[in-house]
């Protein structure tokens, strides 16, 4: 499933729910990301943007690549 499909599938689920605590648990998640995000120097976020963007191009390496160039 991509991301966007991901996305509708959480909205209907929090549009549907009648429970405030799933709201407020769901609610919460994004505050804390977004108070860890703003910790972040511009150089920092800039960098895991990119490493998002090549993971969605399906530019990665798996761990065991990386430490061969390291051992």
């Amino acid at each position: 499933m991509n991301i966007h499909a991901e996305k509708l599938e959480i909205m209907k689920l929090i549009l549907n729910t009648e429970n405030p605590a799933i709201i407020r648990k769901v609610k919460s998640i994004f505050i804390k990301e977004k108070d860890f995000w703003n910790t972040l120097s511009k150089t920092e976020q800039e960098d895991i943007l990119k490493g998002i963007e090549e993971l969605e191009k399906g530019e990665s390496y798996s761990y065991e690549k990386i430490m061969e160039n390291h051992r």
